[in-house]
């Protein structure tokens, strides 16, 4: 690393041993990113009962971080002249509405979350990890056709959509005329070196694989339960329901897996494009990283966002948040600082915020916390 990272790892390190010692979360995999270098480490247990411990080379579901590759996949094709962001989302999706203004919608709107698609809650939007995906086209459509009114104008106001980048993995297809699991392995995945993040537990994954904790005396505990497929809660473990092994169905939205060590090499992309100009140009990532929209609490650029209600002379940043039952996971960018940091726990609720704070502030960078 840079002469200045050790002072950040160093934060990592000392945040990530506390929290896990207190078992929030149990496991914690975390990547410091720099220009030309990247560490990664792990802390905790990624299962408390084996006991195995949580390294560089834990796997944990990315959930909506899987967001952010989405929306690079749709920009790249975009930056190769395969896609017009600005072209109309129902002129390549056949399912997509066409009433209320939703002929207007377009994949610029879908990635800045400014096309005024519901957002339906998807708790029950898993199943077991040996069973076979729903078909991408047919989940997508049958959700549309239930949620086929706009609840806002296209490009006024930016409200989170998991639906819409279900929209933007058929966009994928549609202009790629590849399926969406297919172009991202090939696409993202493999140039940028990815070989342990996939859409399934690989067998070569498997072992490395993070037990998902949720805590057992929470208000919303008995609720998630019923609404998440039979035997996805396995079992008691002191204060946390074990969760056995899933997926996510509408792999667009949330549906990669892999290591810390992984999702810091897709971070590295967003930080130092020169190094991988034949994944996305320069131009591309600069982009992505410009506020598009607005919302009530958030900032939104092409996939990334950041806090409306963070202090303006706080250091700028882009992030995109990860969680769902079992696990949660931060991937934040500071573009002028030249840094970025990933995190992935094993644990639905974890307090990200402090490990972001040890990391920046160790580095002296934070001149006011966001």
């Amino acid at each position: 690393m840079p002469s200045d990272s050790p002072r950040v790892v160093r934060g990592c390190r000392e945040l990530a041993a506390e929290l896990c010692g207190q078992q929030r979360p149990p496991g914690l995999s975390v990547a410091v990113v720099k220009p030309g270098a990247l560490w990664s480490e792990g802390f905790g247990l990624a299962d408390i009962e084996a006991p195995n411990p949580a390294d560089a080379d834990t796997v944990y579901l990315w959930f909506s971080m899987t967001k952010l590759v989405t929306a690079t996949a749709v920009v790249q094709l975009a930056d190769r002249g395969q896609l017009d962001l600005d072209g109309p989302v129902a002129a390549l999706v056949p399912t997509f509405p066409r009433r209320d203004g939703a002929s207007r919608v377009t994949s610029r709107h879908l990635l800045s979350h400014s096309a005024g698609l519901a957002n339906p809650i998807p708790i029950g939007w898993v199943r077991p990890a040996d069973a076979p995906p729903e078909d991408l086209d047919a989940f997508t459509a049958r959700l549309l056709k239930k949620h086929s009114r706009l609840r806002g104008e296209p490009g006024k106001r930016a409200s989170y959509s998991n639906l819409g980048y279900l929209v933007l993995g058929e966009v994928i297809q549609a202009a790629s005329g590849v399926s969406y699991v297919d172009y991202v392995r090939a696409q993202i995945l493999e140039p940028l070196g990815m070989t342990t993040t996939d859409f399934i537990y690989r067998t070569d994954m498997t072992p490395r694989a993070a037990t998902g904790y949720h805590a057992r005396f929470n208000v919303a505990t008995p609720l998630l339960r019923l609404m998440t497929p039979a035997g996805i809660f396995d079992h008691r473990v002191g204060k946390f329901w074990a969760l056995s092994r899933f997926c996510v169905q509408g792999a667009p939205y949330g549906g990669l897996i892999g290591t810390v060590t992984d999702a810091g090499r897709f971070l590295a992309l967003h930080l130092d494009p020169q190094a991988h100009p034949n994944v996305l140009s320069e131009d591309a990532v600069l982009a992505m990283q410009q506020g598009t929209a607005q919302g009530r609490k958030l900032d939104v650029g092409l996939g990334w966002f950041r806090r409306r209600s963070d202090p303006p002379n706080a250091d700028h940043y882009w992030e995109h948040l990860g969680g769902g039952g079992g696990f949660f996971n931060t991937m934040r960018l500071y573009p002028e600082l030249k840094l970025g940091l990933v995190a992935m726990g094993n644990a639905t609720n974890w307090d990200h915020l402090r490990l972001v704070h040890a990391a920046t502030q160790a580095q002296g960078l934070n001149r006011h916390s966001s």
